[in-house]
């Protein structure tokens, strides 16, 4: 049995089928733990979703920001076009395909491989183990009858700091823009969501949210998305794995073995 990690597919189809091939992927047998953004800019996000949900107990998939972007559109009675999106929102199953998207967590955990898996980054104050649990928080809330409320009050991006003391949407909107939207921090720890880019190209001042020190989560290996523009994806001094790799954007599709001795990554060209 394998266990793969893959980088954001962002409904690149047929990247995903060509790794799958290159892996020799089995679902009878190995797991896939995709990091996030299955759907958006790219041309076949049905496909992307409609695979990876019939994949079942082989495919563990959390939440990126391109996912609730989906699940916030269709909450709305007359949903903005996106023509990338638009496919779901007119599909027979549209219905069952966005009731399995909103049940995905978004923060998974294998005590056993010793890695978490998830789309953006953890604030500088939470373990593995807090973040699991302050991630269910969200899902509690996505899966519930209310989860229309929730979209309502998700996007901002304040408060940009964690304290236990938050309540109501303010704390859930600040655990979910850490999961699913940050990149750069402050050295206390407050989020920058404004720089997309490079490292070379950061505002003085500002760190990748995995380099701040004292970091609680610093001893788990963490794997996540989200992030294309990085340099490269080991970075085993901070024990992350970013593979994001920029599919969508004619880069690669990036897996990455968890279950071997040390991480493999392994990859498709998407140009």
């Amino acid at each position: 049995m394998a266990t793969y990690a893959i980088g954001d597919l962002q409904g690149c189809y047929r990247p995903l089928r060509q790794l799958l091939e290159r892996l020799d992927f089995d679902p009878a047998h190995d797991q896939l733990w995709l990091v996030g953004d299955l759907v958006n800019r790219g041309p076949d996000s049905l496909a992307c979703l409609r695979f990876v949900r019939d994949l079942g107990d082989a495919a563990i998939t959390v939440l990126g920001n391109h996912d609730l972007t989906l699940l916030a559109r269709a909450s709305r009675p007359n949903p903005q076009v996106n023509e990338t999106l638009t496919p779901i929102l007119e599909a027979e199953d549209r219905d069952e395909l966005l009731h399995w998207l909103r049940h995905r967590p978004l923060l998974h955990r294998d005590t056993t491989l010793g890695w978490t898996s998830l789309h953006a980054g953890l604030a500088p104050e939470w373990s593995p183990a807090q973040a699991e649990s302050l991630a269910g928080e969200v899902e509690q809330v996505l899966r519930s009858d209310d989860y229309p409320a929730f979209f309502e009050h998700m996007y901002g991006n304040q408060p940009d700091r964690w304290s236990h003391d938050l309540t109501g949407w303010d704390r859930l909107r600040m655990i979910t823009n850490c999961l699913t939207r940050m990149r750069m921090c402050h050295p206390d720890g407050a989020l920058d969501l404004s720089h997309k880019t490079t490292l070379a190209d950061a505002p003085g001042g500002l760190l990748p949210w995995f380099a701040l020190p004292e970091r609680a989560s610093a001893d788990e290996r963490i794997v996540f998305g989200h992030w294309s523009a990085l340099e490269r994806v080991a970075w085993p001094e901070h024990n992350v794995w970013g593979i994001d790799t920029g599919c969508v954007w004619g880069g690669k599709m990036t897996a990455l073995r968890l279950d071997g001795e040390a991480p493999e990554v392994i990859g498709v060209d998407c140009g």
